[in-house]
């Protein structure tokens, strides 16, 4: 029988369930970004190949190759008619809607025969636009030399092109598009799981920590001795005897499972478009830093003198006038940055001074030769 008391009981279990829920969302090892292992590494064999083929594109409205400059495109597409039953070997084609383009795709693994996968083409000559044009039947070739693939269909692309008699406007890349589910697989590639005597996974970023956490959580929830890490990229894994019967289950098991991936410290420097990257775990050493820009601003403002009216004698002249302002970077303060400073703090600090993207750039690295930057300094 319920009653009232048996509901509130309820009703504060439920409270109690949901408070202790949330402390234990709340737990600092529980704070920390894990990733999936499938997201961190991958497993071997399992891999994409990439095809490639050469191919003509027809139907352009006049934006196709120069015959003339293009002899392949002649060639090929001599080629192409003589195998229709066409001879105009010896004749002069003077055709603009043709273009030769380069064909290219990515091979997923387990592709089976039949199935259709996205294509891209890029024109190889003068070609001005690909717009409206359909690329002919094109084998595409794997690294071995065998045809994988047969692509066909309407060229999409992004960009335009548009001019009149006295302008021009071109957006994005008329001379590249893409082709939907423009191929067709015609050649599987060999690979079978269950002929592997044990499984490899590749970590995308090698790092030893990381390897042995992979490791240890595999072996946390399949058994001990199923893992090990070999170097800071490969873990071994001995695939337990009643899980090899359906490999596919047992990898989605590990794919799963969570670790904590570690990183070096590092800072990405692209001096190009004075883009910084830091990583979360920079520190520097006690170090004092001043940042200031000599800066020498001249104005030319002259002026023009003339002689009184009805004055006689006079001349008129322009008499120079010349302002010159010196700006030694007064305003800038020395900072002293404790050893230990975190990203957050040194960004902050920076940013204090007023540094601007490019100037923090020379900072770090003049702090990394100074020995106080415990980070690694890589420049794009």
């Amino acid at each position: 029988m319920v009653t009232p008391a048996n509901k509130a009981r309820t009703r504060i279990g439920r409270m109690a369930a949901a408070l202790l829920t949330a402390l234990v969302l709340m737990t600092p090892g529980m704070a920390h970004a894990q990733s999936r292992i499938k997201d961190i590494a991958d497993v071997e064999g399992v891999r994409d190949n990439m095809l490639i083929g050469y191919g003509l594109v027809v139907g352009l409205n006049g934006t196709g190759d120069t015959i003339n400059n293009s002899p392949f495109t002649e060639q090929s597409l001599i080629g192409m008619l003589e195998r229709l039953g066409v001879n105009v070997r010896g004749d002069t084609i003077r055709t603009k809607n043709v273009a030769a383009v380069m064909v290219t795709a990515t091979l997923p693994p387990f592709t089976s025969q039949g199935a259709r996968i996205d294509i891209s083409v890029a024109a190889m000559a003068d070609a001005k636009n690909l717009q409206g044009g359909t690329l002919l039947v094109t084998p595409l070739l794997g690294a071995d030399g065998e045809v994988y693939a047969v692509a066909q269909g309407a060229v999409a692309i992004s960009g335009f092109a548009a001019q009149g008699a006295g302008a021009s406007i071109t957006r994005g890349v008329p001379t590249s598009g893409r082709i939907a589910g423009g191929a067709i697989v015609e050649r599987e590639i060999d690979f079978a799981l269950t002929d592997l005597p044990y499984l490899r996974l590749s970590l995308r970023n090698p790092d030893f920590t990381t390897a042995v956490r992979v490791a240890e959580a595999i072996n946390t929830n399949f058994g001990p001795q199923t893992a090990r890490a070999t170097d800071p990229t490969s873990i071994l894994i001995d695939v337990p005897m009643p899980r090899k019967a359906d490999l596919v289950s047992f990898l989605r098991d590990v794919e799963q499972l969570r670790v904590q991936p570690d990183q070096i410290a590092r800072v990405v420097i692209d001096e190009a478009s004075g883009v910084i990257v830091m990583g979360e775990n920079v520190r520097i050493s006690t170090v004092a830093i001043a940042q200031g820009n000599l800066t020498i601003r001249i104005t030319e403002t002259p002026q023009v003198s003339q002689p009184a009216p009805l004055s006689q004698g006079g001349q008129t002249v322009v008499v120079p006038r010349t302002d010159i302002q010196v700006d030694e970077g007064a305003d800038r303060k020395l900072a002293v940055m404790p050893a230990g400073v975190s990203l957050q703090e040194l960004v902050h600090n920076l940013n204090a001074l007023g540094v601007g993207p490019r100037d923090m750039i020379a900072i770090l690295q003049s702090i990394k030769a100074a020995g106080a930057l415990q980070a690694e300094i890589e420049v794009m």
